[in-house]
């Protein structure tokens, strides 16, 4: 049955969340100090990004104390105003290079776009109007009041477009939060390997890619 679903996971997918995390992380919380510390905060952050995200809260509330942990877990002042400030830079990280481009052609090619992400509405219409993406709808975490690895954003999904599993193909760089829980929902998926990692022997995503726009190249699609 030919996919006519193609559903992506943003940050870390779409818009270059480790760049995102980085340059604002050092922007914000290093200002007075040079900005010398340069390894280990995309890492860490991840980490204490995933413990946060346990139970709902909304994620303007997740950006902010989890960078206020990580600061704390660096031995950095833990600056309120930083880390607002912080939370508030989502909307203007960048996207990748073929980003914009490769949702632009696909949905030329009739497939329909919808965004799966751990994020609050308004964050993430932001984020689509800054960086000027395609999409057809979206669903966050806000909507469905869980985040990923949790299912509800799947399983709503699925619902609200009245579609089988077979017709839709979950692209994504996340590995914990979605390719192995959308594998589980056997739903087909899609590896985007943005930052070069290595996959687990036990984590078999349908395809391996390295960018979004590499699949406008797989034949079966």
């Amino acid at each position: 049955m030919a996919i006519k679903y193609l559903t992506f996971d943003c940050y870390g997918t779409l818009i270059d969340w480790k760049t995102g995390i980085e340059t604002n992380f050092k922007k914000f919380f290093l200002k007075d100090k040079g900005g010398v510390l340069s390894t280990g905060i995309f890492s860490s952050y991840v980490v204490l990004e995933a413990k946060e995200e346990k139970a709902y809260k909304a994620y303007r509330d997740i950006l902010t104390d989890t960078s206020l942990r990580l600061a704390e877990n660096l031995g950095l002042e833990q600056s309120e105003t930083a880390a607002r400030k912080f939370a508030d830079s989502i909307t203007h990280w960048p996207a990748f290079e073929d980003t914009a481009p490769a949702l632009k052609e696909l949905g030329r090619r009739g497939y329909k776009r919808i965004i799966l992400s751990n994020i609050d509405r308004n964050l993430l219409k932001e984020t689509i109007k800054n960086n000027n993406l395609e999409v057809d709808d979206f669903i966050t975490a806000q909507d469905v009041k869980s985040y990923k690895p949790e299912k509800k954003h799947w399983i709503t999904f699925l619902k609200s477009f009245k579609t089988r599993k077979e017709k839709v193909l979950h692209v994504a760089n996340g590995i914990y939060h979605d390719i192995v829980p959308a594998s589980e929902l056997g739903l087909k998926t899609a590896w985007v390997n943005r930052y070069g990692e290595e996959l687990p022997e036990d984590v078999k995503p349908s395809y391996v890619i390295d960018r979004v726009s590499d699949l406008l190249d797989i034949s079966e699609l």
